[in-house]
């Protein structure tokens, strides 16, 4: 009995060490990391770095606990420099984020004690470590032992406004000893100065965003209306770091956020409105935004329902990795975004929670080796993030690329998609690799799976420039007698067209009907004149020039090129057909409805007709653009939708001269009335609504009463 008491005590042991390692791998993490499809939709990815532990004063090995700390960088020797603000101190810790020293109290170079007062920013150089002393509006440089050096007060410049506070809240330095300052109070830019503090210039002033109505109600303000109005000044930066090579990466949360939201939403390649910005040392903004969105931080801000996450992305920190890759922190919602140098998202990650790995409320970040460091002002900590596998992969990607190893670079993207098939930016990784090696169908093929229409572009002209050379004689033989079979075309249509005006016929063929259409868009007033008192139109053919305007749109929707398409999205001949016929109902019978009471001359009939007739160019013109948005480029797909936009210039130009025509209106009746049509449309389609809602609450009503009577029976 003892016996078997043991062995299920075993047994049972080993169940819940077995239960104990299952839970265990199933845990969810503190975060979840993802990146961004074209299309705005979250794909989940592994982790790139993992939260490894939390550091706070007593670990640390300080008597004081942190407060309100502002900043934080590491340097070449991994040791971790802390802004503790609220302590009026900078705090040196070792690799192992043990302390070392710190700097509060100096001898200042009058001989006279000194302190540091709210120092919200520390940089640290080969030799030195810079305090910005914000409320002693100051830098103040210290040696790499912390003892002084010496003070560099505000600069001084006519540039500066008589009012304007000096408040240093951030800095870096470059390798020529040019010192860049973020003063949360200068709207100007970016302070720079030279190696003994004097002033140069500023660069990177933000653009202001004003209205449309704030600028033409300012053209009516008088002087002192304008005085008392709130001056329209650049908005200021909050953070700042610099890269090896002396490019500035500078972060703002002032732009206004409608501004932020629209440069985001049109997928903008300018930082004009953007919270983060590259800057060369001229101050030129030189950020590559090459990736699906740009690199703003959230994307998916649109359906966030809680108010203290919505909205924009509030940046307001950056930090430069490995192989040119950038970090911003988003402190509104806790996340971290690692993009490349190219500006395609890598991965984010982070929330606000208990766990490990949970951030309260982020301050900075910063990077030591393969560590990711992130200052928690909420909790007065730093969360040590360690780079995982899948993140030394990508890196390894990226490292490739940068060193030119292509062959080595497709490998390395092939073995990321393998532990992560959603991710984009590895399709556009082996995209490149195959085009800078010269195997451009091949890269075809990736940047279409990834959607990147540029690199798509790119490949595709040399393409097709191969095959232009080796088909050259044979497209221009092509084209020759495309453009003979058309001329042919319209004369024979002409010939026909002053036939039948000639004859004297009363009754018209069904194709010299069809012809007509062909005079009536390039002459509307003779055209439609007779469309209407020569009944060189009908009914038949207009139904003709519907239908073939329905397989117009249908083909565009379903023929476009990949440049116009790039996700591949379909179309259905009832949902173009319902798109054409019902905003033609609605012209049609609002304009008879309205020119019936206004002396209009026209029946329903012949506005119909007219109006057919005028839908003749968007068969000519977009058929042809389709086939042709099959052989363009990105930059040449332009020409195809401003041809696209030009055939529907012409039908409205048809149409208001149809319309004119019709009724014998003079022109500014004419454009009244079609003004009025609008209205007329606009109210139809309130009635049928009306109509309907009504009708659906009065079938509930009769069922609901059915339903009463069977049950009470």
């Amino acid at each position: 009995m003892k016996r078997i008491t043991s062995v299920l005590l075993i047994v049972l042991s080993l169940v819940m060490m077995a239960s104990a390692f299952t839970l265990g791998a199933g845990a969810s993490s503190a975060y979840q990391t993802y990146t961004y499809s074209i299309n705005g939709e979250a794909l989940y990815s592994p982790d790139a770095y993992s939260a490894t532990g939390t550091y706070d004063y007593l670990q640390m090995g300080l008597d004081l606990n942190l407060n309100g700390p502002g900043d934080m960088v590491t340097d070449a020797n991994q040791k971790v420099y802390i802004a503790d603000t609220g302590n009026n101190r900078i705090l040196v810790l070792d690799r192992y984020y043990k302390f070392e020293f710190q700097i509060d109290e100096f001898i200042n170079e009058q001989g006279n004690n000194d302190a540091l007062a709210g120092p919200q920013g520390v940089f640290v150089t080969e030799d030195s470590i810079w305090v910005c002393d914000t409320d002693k509006n100051r830098l103040v440089q210290f040696d790499l032992a912390g003892n002084f050096v010496r003070i560099l007060d505000a600069p001084e410049s006519q540039l500066f406004d008589d009012d304007a506070v000096y408040k240093p809240v951030a800095m870096a330095i470059d390798q020529y000893g040019r010192i860049y300052v973020v003063s949360s109070t200068t709207y100007q830019g970016i302070i720079v100065m030279d190696s003994e503090g004097g002033f140069v210039g500023f660069i990177g002033a933000q653009a202001v965003t004003i209205s449309a109505w704030e600028i033409i109600w300012r053209r009516f303000q008088t002087d002192e209306q304008q005085k008392l109005t709130s001056s329209y000044v650049s908005t200021e930066f909050n953070n700042i770091t610099i890269t090896a090579d002396g490019f500035v990466y500078v972060t703002t949360s002032s732009i206004k956020e409608s501004s932020v939201r629209s440069a985001i939403n049109s997928k903008t390649k300018s930082g004009t409105y953007m919270p983060v910005k590259l800057l060369n040392p001229a101050g030129d903004e030189i950020m590559r935004r090459n990736g699906f969105w740009p690199p703003a931080g959230e994307i998916d801000f649109s359906t966030i329902s809680t108010a203290e996450y919505s909205g924009v992305s509030t940046v307001t920190d950056v930090a430069v990795g490995p192989e040119k890759t950038w970090t911003i922190i988003d402190s509104k919602r806790n996340k971290l975004y690692t993009y490349d140098y190219n500006g395609n998202l890598l991965f984010a990650f982070g929330d606000k929670g208990a766990m490990l790995g949970s951030i309260s409320n982020i301050e900075a970040v910063c990077y030591q080796g393969t560590t990711m460091l992130v200052l928690d002002k909420g909790s007065n900590c730093i969360v040590v993030y360690e780079r995982t596998e899948y993140g030394d992969m990508l890196l390894e990607a990226i490292a490739a690329e940068n060193s030119l190893d292509y062959n080595y670079a497709i490998d390395c993207w092939e073995a990321v998609l393998q532990r992560n098939s959603n991710f984009d930016a590895a399709y556009v990784g082996i995209g490149n690799a195959y085009y800078r090696s010269g195997e451009y169908k091949q890269a075809l093929e990736y940047f279409e799976i990834a959607y990147d229409t540029e690199g798509w572009s790119n490949s595709y002209k040399e393409v097709r420039k191969e095959w232009m050379s080796d088909w050259f004689l044979l497209m221009i033989l092509i084209i020759v007698a495309v453009i003979i079979a058309i001329a042919k075309f319209f004369g024979y249509a002409a010939k026909v067209n002053k036939r039948v005006a000639t004859d004297g016929k009363a009754r018209k063929t069904f194709v010299q009907e069809l012809l007509y259409g062909f005079y009536v868009i390039f002459h509307p007033f003779d055209g439609f004149y007779d469309l209407k008192h020569e009944h060189r139109g009908s009914v038949r053919a207009s139904l003709v020039f519907l239908g073939l305007t329905i397989v117009t749109f249908f083909y565009q929707g379903i023929g476009q090129g990949y440049v116009l398409n790039p996700t591949g999205k379909t179309t259905t001949i009832f949902s173009q057909a319902i798109s054409v016929l019902v905003p033609l109902f609605l012209f049609v019978l609002g304009n008879w409805c309205l020119t019936t009471l206004f002396e209009g001359e026209g029946s329903f009939k012949d506005i119909f007709i007219a109006s057919c007739y005028s839908l003749l160019p968007l068969i000519m013109i977009n058929i042809p653009a389709t086939v042709l948005s099959n052989w363009v480029t990105k930059t040449e797909a332009s020409l195809v939708t401003f041809v696209g936009t030009l055939a529907f210039i012409w039908v409205f130009i048809l149409l208001f001269f149809g319309t004119m025509v019709t009724h014998d209106y003079s022109m500014v009746k004419n454009f009244i009335t079609i003004l009025g049509t609008v209205v007329a449309m606009a109210c139809i389609v309130f009635i049928v609504l009306l109509f309907s809602m009504l009708l659906s609450k009065l079938v509930s009503l009769v069922s609901n009463i059915v339903t009463e009577i069977q049950y009470r029976m």
